[in-house]
């Protein structure tokens, strides 16, 4: 048995702008419960924190007031019609058919701008936009685009606040870390507009999803951190007609530029092939300024705000370069590629492929593989430490890592300087090596051993292993 039930105008955006919905159940409270289970948006504003209906909510079953009927035991029969009546006194009529009064005073300065006046920021409210990520980029991104009220927002990320992500990541608080990113994101951006539409894919974006997810936003916002994705992004942007907004940070230098092949160059235009795997470190491995994402994540929200516009000069086919040390912008003229496997004249990718394989990602190329015999755990280590047959400990990160954290009784050879100080080490000692994570340590044992050095073993997870399992004193980075 199927009730119709009708949604106000006031509550359309949070049910996808539909008017009415049939579904089954048999009372009122009953059908109230799957139209939240249907549009989970409209939970809040139909029941306060203790799981009531909201006193500015009234339901009818027809014509009558469950108040004065069975409440939300009220039995409803074929035929029924459930209406939800909330107050719209006080202030929260729609102004010009479209803006309540608190949306009026909260947009006022970009109303009184005639670039933008009443008809942008009706264009602002009917937009929607994806953020690919909500790192460092994605942050400063999505709280800009929030404010500036844009309708819909949609957020694709699968990973947990970390004490790390703080540094830059700052829609995120302390009493975030260990939460799921889209959770702590989603009640921050409520928080700065609350009339938002706030869309979640807690997944990995891939070739089998990206299609599907990208579809239903008229931008797309690059926050990503890694190459796979990025020509990912790039590629379903193309084939689906979309603009992406892309933005990327390491250190003291950040980039930008809108990508838009209807119109312009795509990302393969400018880099037709991704770096070999390793050649350029993340920011987890080479570091990025905190400040730099704001400032980079800050031209991003607003180019889309330009494109959904229509105003001003979009990046499109220039490519914005920022040094922080400097402080100085460069702007690089791009051209479309004819040849451009994807949005060329003749193109060769017309469906999203494996990124991870065209980025090396899982190759030999990628990483070296050692045979078990090579590898100790950190558990191993640790009781050969204390035992009678302490073997020599080589660091081979970075000397402001070894600053941060090490190893007792470790010694420092950067990886870069191992070759030319080789002579240091003792063929016939028991040598175990180690970096942050297990990949640079896995170099210098393949080199080693290629030298002569049998007793060569890798340290699997590197400090940041030792730091989880044998002491968790030691600080992770």
């Amino acid at each position: 048995m199927s009730i119709k039930i009708l949604i106000p105008t006031a509550l359309r955006q949070y049910a996808q702008n539909r008017d009415s919905v049939e579904l089954s159940g048999k009372n009122a409270g009953e059908l109230l419960e799957n139209l939240t289970r249907e549009f989970p948006d409209l939970k809040k504003h139909l029941y306060d924190e203790d799981g009531k209906v909201r006193n500015f909510v009234n339901i009818y079953v027809n014509d009558d007031d469950i108040r004065y009927l069975q409440s939300y035991e009220t039995e409803v029969n074929d035929g029924d019609i459930i209406s939800i009546i909330p107050s719209v006194a006080g202030g929260a009529e729609a102004v010009n058919g479209e803006f309540s009064k608190a949306e009026i005073e909260r947009y006022s300065r970009h109303l009184i701008m005639p670039e933008v006046a009443m008809e942008g920021q009706r264009k602002l409210k009917r937009a929607s936009v994806l953020l690919v990520g909500m790192g460092g980029l994605g942050s400063p991104t999505a709280m800009y685009l929030a404010a500036a009220g844009v309708g819909r927002i949609g957020i694709v990320d699968f990973d947990v606040v970390d004490f790390s992500n703080l540094q830059r990541q700052i829609i995120f608080s302390t009493e975030d870390v260990g939460r799921p990113k889209l959770q702590a994101a989603e009640e921050r951006l409520q928080g700065i507009n609350p009339n938002l539409e706030i869309e979640t894919y807690e997944t990995r974006l891939t070739s089998e999803n990206a299609l599907k997810i990208l579809e239903n936003y008229d931008i797309i916002i690059d926050g990503t951190d890694n190459f796979p994705t990025r020509y990912l992004v790039n590629d379903a942007c193309v084939l689906l007609g979309k603009p992406n907004v892309y933005g990327s940070i390491f250190r003291f230098e950040g980039q930008a530029s809108v990508f838009y092949a209807k119109e312009g160059p795509c990302y393969r235009c400018l880099y037709p092939e991704p770096p070999p795997p390793g050649l350029v470190p993340s920011c987890a491995e080479g570091g990025v300024l905190g400040i730099l994402p704001g400032n980079i994540g800050m031209i991003q929200a607003t180019e889309a705000v330009k494109l959904i516009l229509g105003k001003g000069e979009p990046l499109i086919g220039r490519l914005l370069l920022f040094d922080a040390l400097a402080m100085k912008y460069r702007e690089l003229k791009l051209r479309k590629d004819p040849n451009c496997p994807i949005c060329g004249e003749n193109p060769t990718v017309t469906e999203l492929i494996d990124y991870e394989h065209f980025c090396g990602i899982g190759t030999e190329a990628d990483k070296i593989v050692l045979e078990p015999e090579f590898e100790i755990s950190v558990e191993e280590l640790k009781a050969k430490i204390t035992g009678e047959d302490t073997p020599f400990i080589l660091d081979v990160r970075e000397p402001h890592e070894f600053e941060i954290c090490r190893i007792p009784n470790s010694v420092l050879i950067p990886l870069a300087e191992v070759e030319k100080r080789v002579h240091e080490l003792e063929r016939s000692s028991e040598i175990v090596v180690h970096c942050k994570a297990g990949g640079r340590s896995a170099k210098a044992v393949k080199f080693l051993r290629e030298a002569g050095f049998e007793k060569v073993k890798n340290l699997k997870g590197g400090i940041l292993a030792w730091a989880d399992r044998i002491d968790p004193s030691v600080p992770k980075y």
